[in-house]
């Protein structure tokens, strides 16, 4: 049995086991393929001779750039195996054709037609194996106005109208720090390759699975699209896009929801009328550490129709300064005892310690032979009565399974091993 961070491992052949998957992905589609390898599928990441660039990518292990210390590559590799391929040589794609004989997936985000025009279009493939899945992820699709446009994470999430949500009112939108554009279309794409999967047991048949980020982002804002229309606003765009930041409306009113203490940040707004008493849980904590200012504010009675901001602000000063003279821990643990509803605004840090993701063995602990070192991975975000589905080996090495998939697999000789790395195939 498995174990990794004391979760055992119900069944040792997990969902995908059978399958195989060529990963021929950027950083648009690598989470993607990272999936299906967390679903137990054998995931083959296919780069050119010299590497991925995304292994150039920062931060680095111990703050040293290498393409083998990457952990932006460890993140989005894990659970796959590595060869060096360059497919734009004939040799190299006779090699994938191959290979796409006994696969059952293939990953790949090349502009739309950059591989029919290299014979290795799912039209081709499918000639060779019927069952095969291709997963095409690009910027736009592979068909419209935009589908031979390029983009980067600001672009997607610009254009699939998730950026226009961030930010303050009174100021342009804000792009979030960390690529959500890519987590969104790896999970759409893992979802569409899993129902053409279906699809295939049923009939045999594989098929062509098209996935544009901007629509993947896009999808990921539906609910605004639903505050769209309940409002409407149909006719007047502008009003419905309208930033909040740290405030959020409430009747004439707009209560502050992110405040600052001692050590970070919680979450907590003012309620009123039939929701006061969980304002009031928070003035009576006060009370008991003799701040008063607000103990004659009656809670329940109120109505954000009747305030104004100022009255609010005025409240939420005596507010902020008690929460400046808590740790987050502090403000948290009264919050439980007392029933106020208060979170805190977790770091990265504060996860890594967070006792409710180590009781739930979120947290998995995976060897790196290549470091002399275990590093921690985040493991799935489901637990599975019967599976462990999630992190179980690290990101491959350049090149590190080229023997294992030529020569025991494809079963070539060492010496054609030797002539193809000097031609610059692998």
């Amino acid at each position: 049995m498995l174990r990794i961070k004391g979760f055992k491992l119900q069944r040792e052949e997990l969902p995908l086991a059978p399958y195989r998957v060529l990963d021929l992905a950027d950083e648009k589609g690598a989470f993607c393929a990272r999936i299906l390898g967390d679903l137990g599928a054998q995931v083959i990441k296919i780069e050119k001779p010299n590497g991925d660039p995304a292994r150039n990518r920062g931060p680095f292990y111990q703050d040293i750039p290498h393409p083998e210390r990457s952990l932006h590559w460890f993140v989005f590799n894990a659970n796959k195996k590595g060869i060096t391929l360059d497919i734009e040589t004939a040799d190299g794609r006779e090699i994938l054709r191959n290979l796409g004989r006994s696969a059952d997936f293939l990953v790949e985000s090349f502009p739309p037609g950059y591989l029919d025009k290299l014979g290795l279009g799912y039209t081709e493939l499918s000639a060779i194996n019927p069952r095969i899945i291709l997963v095409s992820i690009t910027p736009f699709g592979q068909a419209g106005p935009y589908s031979h446009y390029n983009g980067c994470d600001i672009v997607y999430m610009a254009m699939g109208g998730l950026m226009v949500l961030s930010g303050d009112p009174d100021r342009a939108p804000l792009r979030i720090s960390v690529e959500q554009s890519y987590f969104q279309t790896g999970a759409q794409a893992a979802a569409g390759a899993l129902i053409a999967h279906h699809h295939r047991r049923v009939t045999g048949r594989g098929q062509h699975v098209d996935v544009s980020i901007q629509e993947a982002a896009a999808c990921a804002s539906q609910f605004h699209w639903g505050d769209w229309a309940m409002r409407g606003l149909a006719k007047d765009d502008a009003a419905s896009l309208k930033r909040e930041g740290n405030r959020v409306s409430r009747g004439r009113v707009k209560p502050r929801i992110i405040w600052p203490t001692k050590d970070g940040y919680v979450s907590w707004r003012i309620f009123v009328a039939a929701q006061g008493r969980r304002t009031r849980a928070l003035t009576k904590w006060m009370e008991d550490e003799d701040v008063t200012d607000l103990k004659d504010i009656q809670w329940e009675a109120l109505d954000f129709n009747d305030l104004t901001q100022e009255q609010l602000e005025a409240w939420e000063e005596v507010i902020g300064k008690f929460f400046l003279s808590k740790t987050n821990a502090e403000l948290h643990q009264g919050a439980v005892e007392r029933g106020i509803i208060l979170y805190p605004v977790n770091t990265t840090r504060d996860l890594a310690h967070n006792p409710q993701l180590k009781a739930r063995g979120f947290w998995a602990e995976v060897d790196h032979p290549e470091l002399r070192n275990r590093l921690t991975y985040p493991a799935a975000a489901f637990k599975s009565s019967e599976y462990y589905c999630g992190v179980r080996h690290r990101a491959p090495l350049i090149g590190e399974h080229n023997r294992e998939i030529y020569q025991k697999e494809l079963g070539l000789t060492a010496e054609e091993l030797r002539v193809l790395k000097e031609a610059g195939v692998i």
